[in-house]
């Protein structure tokens, strides 16, 4: 079934909590289901989940923090997150391991391409926490440079919006969903699919496939492995 050999997916913090926030166990369970049966159809999976649900940077009274500070607290909302997933996937019989940009070995593995290629090979799900490691980098750079550094066929990034539009489509009523776009015109139009450092990696490295899709239903991503060409495909 699988389309693509070895694939990472981003998923949407938000989309774990209640009304984006905090943590459901619901939803972590059903978000794990899924990854169990991307996992199933062959694909070695990797996966990075955003932190939106725990922390989302500097807001309200939190402007006054300095840009380390909130980005840190950010990468330990990541690290909660794969920690909960984890945790979640163990308890269905899948075999999933956490490994983290930021050493923190008595809650997760560090990362190490060798070692987490090898943990894909042996049929574990993934978990990369804590984005690259650096403050000022979001999880959107964070997944685009494990997925060079992994040498993924592409990178899925499940969103709560089902592509990238010509402006955001919930403030512009006229805005269309655009099929395919090069990474180079995506940014030149400034579609704010994704923070610039990411796109610069994307073009840099020639990233061969970038999928934006929408997470609702969650079967969504398995049609997308078996080549339905839903969403929007970024490519060089």
């Amino acid at each position: 079934m699988a389309k693509y050999k070895r694939v990472i997916l981003k998923l949407s913090g938000e989309a774990l909590g209640v009304d984006g926030r905090g943590f459901c166990h619901e939803k972590f369970e059903e978000s794990a289901k899924m990854l169990i049966d991307i996992k199933n159809t062959g694909v070695e999976l990797a996966v990075v989940i955003g932190g939106g649900n725990v922390w989302r940077g500097r807001r309200g009274a939190a402007t006054r923090m300095g840009t380390v500070a909130a980005d840190q607290m950010g990468m330990l909302g990541t690290l909660q997150n794969c920690l909960y997933m984890r945790d979640t996937l163990d308890h269905l019989g899948a075999k999933a391991v956490v490994m983290s940009a930021v050493d923190i070995p008595r809650f997760a593995e560090s990362y190490n391409t060798v070692n987490a290629l090898t943990k894909l090979a042996d049929g574990y799900i993934v978990l990369l926490a804590c984005g690259s490691g650096n403050p000022c980098f979001s999880t959107d750079t964070g997944v685009v440079l494990r997925g060079i550094e992994l040498e993924c066929d592409a990178i899925l990034m499940a969103k709560n919006i089902d592509g990238v539009y010509t402006a955001d489509p919930n403030v512009d009523p006229t805005a269309t969903l655009i099929r395919d776009i090069s990474y180079a015109e995506a940014a030149e139009r400034d579609l704010r699919v994704m923070d610039a450092a990411a796109f610069s990696l994307l073009k840099e490295n020639n990233v061969p496939n970038l999928r934006v899709f929408g997470l609702e239903p969650p079967t969504n991503i398995l049609k997308v492995l078996d080549g339905d060409p839903m969403g929007t495909i970024l490519h060089p």
